[in-house]
């Protein structure tokens, strides 16, 4: 019976890459000379660190064209809230990587309220959704790509 996951990763090596990359654009700004300015990575954490709030903004930006230049959906980026460390403005964010239960059930939901001939279920932190035809499962991979989610999906383990 033909089926696929729905899932939502990230690969880190990408992110380290990226991080690397907005860490070069940051050393070569102008704006940014003699300004006390960094991007980190720690595990599946970003932390943003500028002087001015304007600053952490730019920082923002730098990071998600980044991303955007290593094909990660900045979507991936959790924020997590802002911090006073002496005269740094900090800001982080978390790295999300697969499918919480509540929004697991929203996209179940999603492909049963659209009367498909496909059956999806939730497995840990993915999402199987299997049918009996290849073009109903394909169908559904278009309806969930045009709808309006909150985190990136990626559609793997295709099988006929």
């Amino acid at each position: 019976m033909p089926s696929f996951d729905i899932v939502s990763e990230i690969d880190m090596h990408e992110v380290t890459n990226a991080v690397d990359q907005a860490r070069r654009d940051l050393g070569n700004r102008w704006d940014f000379k003699n300004v006390e300015a960094d991007i980190e990575l720690e595990d599946k954490r970003i932390t943003l660190g500028a002087e001015q709030e304007f600053q952490l903004e730019q920082l923002k930006d730098l990071l998600r064209m980044a991303f955007a230049k290593r094909n990660i959906d900045s979507r991936a980026l959790a924020e997590e809230g802002d911090s006073k460390a002496g005269k740094l403005v900090k800001q982080h964010f978390a790295l999300k990587q697969g499918i919480e239960t509540d929004m697991a059930k929203k996209i179940v939901k999603m492909i049963k309220d659209q009367k498909m001939k496909v059956q999806a279920s939730i497995q840990g932190d993915k999402v199987r959704v299997t049918g009996k035809k290849r073009d109903d499962l394909q169908d559904a991979i278009a309806m969930l790509k045009e709808a309006e989610l909150d985190i990136p999906l990626q559609f793997n383990n295709f099988r006929d």
